[in-house]
């Protein structure tokens, strides 16, 4: 028998304790997110001719790469929280679970640190 109330048991934020902070992390990517891929696209879609020399010169711009470094890392943050919610409510065994999350984490880090570095590259004339 425990002298704990039922608000005592679950005041802990879950299993995890970090439930909350997941939550409003993916809502904050998102909300960043929305302007930088109107940008984006609108960007883009003004240069569907464009050919190559004309796509880094715009990339050599400060103001462009500085806008697609902003952009790249909400992109991948939030798609690996994401997946990771999905990993979480769908993956059975845990050690299947928890080799897939660290799996998934370090793809789309990999995969972020090459945006920003190819990013970096171009706007370097490298």
């Amino acid at each position: 028998m425990t002298l704990r109330t039922p608000l005592g048991r679950v005041h802990g934020l879950g299993s995890a304790r970090e439930g909350t902070r997941h939550w409003w992390t993916q809502r904050l990517t998102a909300v960043a997110l929305v302007p930088l891929s109107l940008w984006f696209i609108w960007s883009l879609a003004g240069m569907n001719l464009a050919d190559h020399a004309e796509v880094t010169a715009w990339m050599r711009s400060p103001v462009t790469a500085t806008l697609l470094i902003l952009f790249i890392y909400p992109l991948f943050h939030h798609a690996e929280l994401g997946i990771q919610v999905v990993i979480e409510d769908y993956v059975e065994p845990e050690a299947l679970k928890i080799g897939s999350i660290i799996a998934v984490k370090f793809v789309l880090w990999a995969a972020g640190l090459a945006a920003v570095l190819a990013v970096l590259k171009i706007f370097l004339g490298m």
